[in-house]
């Protein structure tokens, strides 16, 4: 049954890593320009980086009405709609540039955080056809995907970047065309719509019961941490490069060693999950992203900034991949709406203050770049001792059960 299953679940891995290379690339275009654009329109410089945060905040808002309009009507409406919102999003940001206007440029933003939402759901779309043995790897496998769109998106930067005189216009504009061509994709999604509950079928934990669930709890802890911290380094970056003293193609450069690393080990985390254990390779993760905040406090040339978004993009990996595996496996079918958009509400809320926090970090909180990246990366010592304790709870909490 397993390998009749696995046939269907590899062809909509096969699917799932396409749009995730293709349409995944407009996140790290707008991830790298998104600090820059919002630094010529605000006012105020402390305010750069809002455009990102109104992306996380729309991605935030939106999960939960996305998870319930997949339950209902399937992953592929949902994925669709997460393309309208993306090329909508593009054509507000587009004219919010053109008018050079920040409010419009924000609204644009916002809507970009529909597709963001429903990227999210990738990974647990990769999952919902496969067996127990294959569902880390699939999730992996579509993660991987990210590694064409970490090459595909900061390259499309440079290309369009200054292609019209208003800077980053072109960059937007080729955002709404990946959402056009790559809403295509999911034609060939081959993902069953969930039955429509009969009255007496069970309805599941409320979503309290989920949250309080000691293996839910820590999974959404640690991925949260684990994206949270990731985007509150990764949105000061450009923003650091740039002030201190590189150039934009600098940024670009860097943040496309992020992405890869956030992505390359996709291709092996799914067979470390397997033998090592999930709790292992969060822990992994947890203390790659620690490593990655000393690297950066160490200085601010360029290889140290290579190597830090190198270790933080793998740090990512690890953990935000093995909580995403720890929580697939924690809940049944019937719960799969509920939970998922529960999850990807916090892990997005906690994302949004990241974001909102790494402008003000940034810029406004030291005389220099050099002093605000120092603070971005100090920042993440208590959310990584949080997660790091919740894990090990975790993982104790077993031997104290069977003490009593």
């Amino acid at each position: 049954m397993d390998t009749v299953q696995d046939s269907r679940a590899k062809r909509n891995v096969t699917v799932l890593v396409a749009a995730q290379a293709l349409l995944g690339a407009q996140m790290p275009m707008i991830f790298t320009i998104g600090g820059l654009a919002g630094q010529s329109l605000a006012g105020n410089p402390c305010f750069a980086t809002l455009p990102i945060s109104m992306i996380v905040l729309g991605s935030m808002l939106a999960a939960t009405p996305v998870s319930a309009f997949m339950q209902r009507f399937g992953r592929r409406a949902g994925f669709a709609l997460g393309t309208l919102g993306g090329a909508l999003g593009g054509a507000v940001g587009a004219w919010g540039l053109y008018t050079a206007s920040f409010p419009i440029f924000l609204l644009g933003s916002l809507l970009t955080g529909i597709y963001m939402s429903a990227q999210g759901f990738y990974r647990f779309a990769a999952a919902d056809t496969a067996s127990e043995a294959f569902r880390p790897k699939a999730i992996s496998y579509v993660m991987a995907g990210g590694l064409l769109a970490a090459v595909i998106g900061p390259q499309l930067v440079k290309l369009t970047a200054n292609a019209f005189v208003i800077p980053f216009l072109g960059t937007y504009a080729a955002v709404i065309a990946v959402n056009l061509v790559g809403s295509v994709m999911f034609l060939f999604l081959d993902i069953p719509k969930p039955p429509v509950p009969a009255h007496d079928a069970p309805k599941g934990r409320s979503r309290w019961e989920l949250l309080t669930t000691p293996r839910i709890a820590v999974a959404v802890i640690c991925a949260m941490v684990s994206y949270a911290l990731m985007n509150l380094v990764m949105t000061s970056t450009p923003l650091a490069v740039v002030g201190c003293g590189f150039e934009t193609g600098d940024a670009a450069n860097i943040v496309t060693a992020h992405v890869l690393a956030m992505y390359v080990p996709s291709f092996f985390t799914g067979h470390m999950i397997g033998r090592f254990g999930v709790e292992k390779v969060v822990a992994l993760g947890l203390f790659i992203l620690a490593c990655a905040g000393g690297v950066a406090l160490m200085g601010v040339e360029l290889e140290q900034f290579f190597l830090a978004l190198v270790l933080l993009g793998i740090g990512w990996n690890f953990g935000f991949i093995g909580a995403t595996t720890m929580l697939a496996g924690a809940h049944e079918a019937h719960e799969r709406g509920r939970m998922q958009g529960l999850n990807d509400l916090l892990v997005f809320g906690g994302v949004t203050m990241a974001s909102l926090a790494s402008g003000g970090l940034m810029n406004c909180s030291g005389g220099t770049a050099q002093e605000g990246w120092t603070a971005v990366n100090m920042a993440m010592a208590p959310f990584l001792m949080l997660a790091g304790g919740a894990l090990i709870w975790l993982v104790l909490r077993p031997q104290e059960q069977a003490a009593e």
